[in-house]
């Protein structure tokens, strides 16, 4: 524990971008950040105070003192529908702009809490996208620090492609160049680098310029994972605290079903009682996101590879995908029918980290996403890659060339989030059943990966416990913060 009274006198002050895939990991890291005995208080939304209600009170019987304080997000205002307060219920890329512009509009209100506040907070720590909160920081002259969602492999590669512009000379989209500078061969296409609208350049364009005037920047990961890319990036931007895997802070059952939505658990368990009577290693759980719209015509061709691939498995149909047409599809094939006793289907949100920690789960069939990607890494399960968008192509190639624990499914294209029909098919049932055979495989290479997978998860819980990697980042943080309040 940070040893000086000081620190109990500290009050954290979290504002993470209205989305699961920020909620989340910035709540798991409040949890390990209040075992150093300070206070914590999260900004939200009256809905995701409700949603998520159930974490902090599982940390309050644990006694870390952590609150979530709603402050109004005007939804109706800005054109989106009434009680759209969260990135996961938006169905269109056009609403984006204005979820944005309706998170702006919290400052406000986020100022005159923060004068009624006792005590003052300490820091501001706010995920990347909301550059507003430098001014709230400046303003009450307190220190603001970044809370990136992304590895530092993908921070550094990006680094080096904005430095370089290398991709500015590439015409056509299969067009390949390898980033420049890194210690591996890590080969894009143009079509694989994430497609940026205007509002979206700009915002990196904002994010980019507000990076240089926080104190300190904090990322998921460990340093044992990615060395080569912590060092570099810790060359690029102000002070680099890395503090996860941040979902480990949850250890009992109910910790893990509450994180998140309300999770899809049978009163009679009858998830975990179907992957207890599999054999160990023998299922591969597929799941591919919260904000990942993929077309009817894909979501048949993954159903198909899945059945055919005759690998015991759970899939996860949730949010955008879960449509009627999809449904009529499930009930029309009776496909529940045919893969009955070797596959089990869940509509909506599932316990992805409970799952993954299953003895008998053997591979993850995933969309890339850094959170997931990390708890794969975390709970050692070898995954097969299937990236759609974003920073997605950059974990592919994380987790398959540098740390050789995954699989292709092959997908070439980097697509929007919602752009569903464009896209079409990606991949095919052939594809999708020869990666899961690959990746589940008996042989040398499987065993290696399986190996690989193993190592990493338990360097991984070794990172967050006392003493280790990421438990003394998040000491040297909380002593950054009470140089920064001596300072003033």
């Amino acid at each position: 524990m940070a040893s000086s009274s000081l620190s109990k006198e500290l009050h954290f002050l979290l504002i993470p971008l209205m989305s699961q895939s920020h909620i989340i990991p910035i709540i798991d890291f409040a949890k390990l950040l209040a075992l150093h005995r300070v206070k914590i208080s999260i900004i939200t939304t009256p809905l995701n105070a409700q949603k998520y209600k159930s974490i902090v009170t599982h940390a309050l019987k644990s006694n870390l003192n952590i609150q979530l304080i709603p402050i109004h997000f005007p939804s109706q205002e800005f054109g989106l529908p009434q009680g759209c307060e969260n990135m996961d219920t938006l169905n269109s890329l056009q609403m984006f702009k204005n979820f944005l512009l309706a998170s702006e509009m919290m400052q406000e209100p986020l100022e005159k809490l923060i004068q009624d506040m006792e005590p003052k907070p300490s820091c501001i720590i706010s995920t990347s996208p909301l550059t507003w909160t430098q001014q709230v920081a400046n303003k009450f002259n307190i220190p603001r620090y970044i809370f990136q969602t992304i590895s530092c492999f993908t921070l550094y590669c990006s680094h080096m492609l904005n430095e370089t512009k290398i991709q500015d000379t590439l015409v056509l989209d299969d067009d390949s160049f390898l980033i420049p500078n890194v210690p591996h061969k890590i080969e894009f296409t143009k079509a694989q680098l994430p497609q940026s609208t205007q509002d979206m350049k700009s915002l990196v364009d904002n994010m980019k310029k507000f990076q240089d005037l926080a104190r300190g920047t904090l990322i998921n990961t460990f340093e044992e994972l990615e060395p080569w890319y912590v060092d570099s990036y810790k060359k690029v931007v102000n002070k680099v605290f890395c503090v996860g895997p941040v979902s480990l802070c949850n250890k009992g059952m109910d910790e893990i079903v509450d994180r998140g939505n309300k999770a899809y658990v049978d009163e009679d368990n009858s998830c975990l009682n179907w992957l207890d009577s599999m054999k160990p290693k023998s299922v591969i759980y597929a799941c591919f996101g919260s904000l990942c719209q993929i077309s009817l015509l894909q979501m048949k061709e993954i159903g198909l590879g899945l059945e055919s691939s005759n690998v015991p498995f759970i899939w996860i149909i949730r949010g955008l995908n879960f449509t009627l047409e999809v449904e009529k599809w499930l009930r029309d094939e009776n496909f529940e029918e045919r893969v009955k006793g070797r596959g089990m289907i869940i509509r909506g949100w599932a316990p992805q980290v409970l799952i993954l920690s299953h003895s008998s789960v053997g591979g993850f069939l995933t969309h890339c996403g850094w959170n997931s990607t990390l708890e794969g890494i975390s709970r050692g399960v070898p995954m097969a890659t299937f990236p759609m968008f974003a920073e997605q192509f950059y974990n592919e190639k994380f987790i398959v060339n540098i740390l050789k624990t995954g699989v292709r499914v092959g997908v070439e294209v980097s697509t929007t989030s919602w752009n569903e029909e464009k896209s079409g098919v990606l991949i095919s049932k052939d594809e999708v059943k020869k990666a899961i055979e690959e990746l589940m495989d008996q042989g040398l290479e499987g065993e290696e990966r399986r190996k690989i997978a193993k190592d990493l998860a338990h360097i991984s819980k070794k990172a967050i416990q006392e003493e280790g990697s990421s438990y003394l980042n998040i000491k040297l943080l909380i002593e950054d913060v009470m140089h920064a309040c001596t300072q003033k």
